[in-house]
């Protein structure tokens, strides 16, 4: 299985090589510009088999080249969002830090879309560099002014109420009662071009993984925040999930990733100072795999660049699956991480 997933991974690499040498003879700046584009693939035969934000192998006759791009949903992370719904679809969650230490979701769907998910909330600027390396869609509540101009001008497209699939749930207490159905969002997204965005993460094998420390738990915790993990079963069960029952995110992985943190440049209506989580430049990395945990880095040459993984002796991967992330601050900007037997 390595030495396959491997041989596709080099497949793919002499297909990008050949597709771009093969755009720069043309004599169309446009069409020359758009092939050495790195965040997509152009469609090919040779193109890999495998969806690029979990790495697992494409079945059924579907192909991992979608007519819609990686939708992006904001979901809320509080006891009031109770119980969220679709996070069992995502292919991948990033956690990130917002104002008054709590933390919102970043669920990723592309190779399954579900219906109805929420409750929907607001992106922050921290979304740039959790989003753009897929050229993935926000679906979104909306933003601050600063936030939604700066979200346009990175090339991020937007879909939030007022869009298709967007109604407010009678259940439920604003501003919690926002919800989306998905599949609406990814049919309006569609415009006949479909293509195959690059992997979200280095992806390998189980195998691939150099001997790592014991650690069947975790804790990233975010300042008024922290979110507990148990490896159970052959995956990490989110102790403090608010996830309703049997629609809980399956992780395969847990990645941890030290951030840093800067200032927004404006507060929520409350007075909290938003924060900003810079996705760029690199940090410690943590990855939490089959009940052990590896050391290692991670970088990103700019906002709209994948994340790289290494550990001292050379690159580091991620075997193929379904990973949540967790992107803390540093000891000194409020956050910390810790684990155990």
């Amino acid at each position: 299985m390595r030495d396959a997933r491997q041989l596709i991974r080099i497949t793919a690499t002499l297909t990008a090589l050949s597709l771009g040498l093969a755009a720069c003879g043309g004599e169309d700046k446009k069409d020359e510009d758009a092939s050495d584009d790195p965040k997509s693939i152009a469609s090919s035969e040779g193109d890999p088999a495998t969806w690029p934000l979990t790495g697992l192998p494409v079945e059924g006759g579907d192909s991992a080249e979608q007519d819609h791009p990686v939708l992006v949903l904001k979901l809320d992370n509080t006891e009031a969002s109770s119980p969220q719904q679709g996070l069992s679809h995502a292919d991948l969650v990033v956690e990130e830090l917002v104002e008054g230490g709590i933390t919102r979701l970043a669920a990723f769907y592309y190779s399954d879309i579900p219906g109805d998910v929420g409750p929907v909330r607001s992106m922050r600027s921290s979304d740039i560099g959790i989003v753009s390396p897929v050229d993935g869609a926000m679906v979104t509540s909306g933003g601050a002014a600063q936030t939604v101009e700066r979200v346009v001008d990175a090339g991020i497209k937007i879909y939030n109420e007022g869009s298709p699939g967007f109604y407010r749930e009678s259940s439920r207490s604003a501003p919690y009662n926002l919800f989306t159905d998905m599949k609406k969002v990814a049919n309006a997204s569609e415009d006949d071009e479909t293509a195959r965005p690059v992997d979200y993460l280095p992806w390998g094998a189980e195998g691939d993984l150099p001997d790592g420390k014991a650690a069947n738990t975790l804790t990233a915790d975010f300042g008024s925040h922290a979110t507990n993990w148990t490896f159970q079963n052959g995956s990490y069960v989110n102790q403090n999930s608010h996830a309703a029952d049997g629609d809980e995110f399956p992780a395969d992985s847990v990645l941890v990733l030290r951030v840093d943190v800067g200032d927004a440049g404006y507060t929520d209506p409350a007075g909290n100072p938003v924060p900003e989580t810079i996705f760029e430049g690199d940090g410690k990395a943590l990855l939490f795999h089959g009940g052990k945990v590896v050391e290692g880095t991670w970088s990103k040459d700019e906002l709209g660049s994948a994340v790289e993984l290494k550990t001292k002796d050379g690159e580091l991967t991620v075997p193929a699956g379904r990973v949540w992330i967790e992107l803390v601050p540093i000891d000194d900007k409020g956050g910390s991480v810790t684990f155990g037997k």
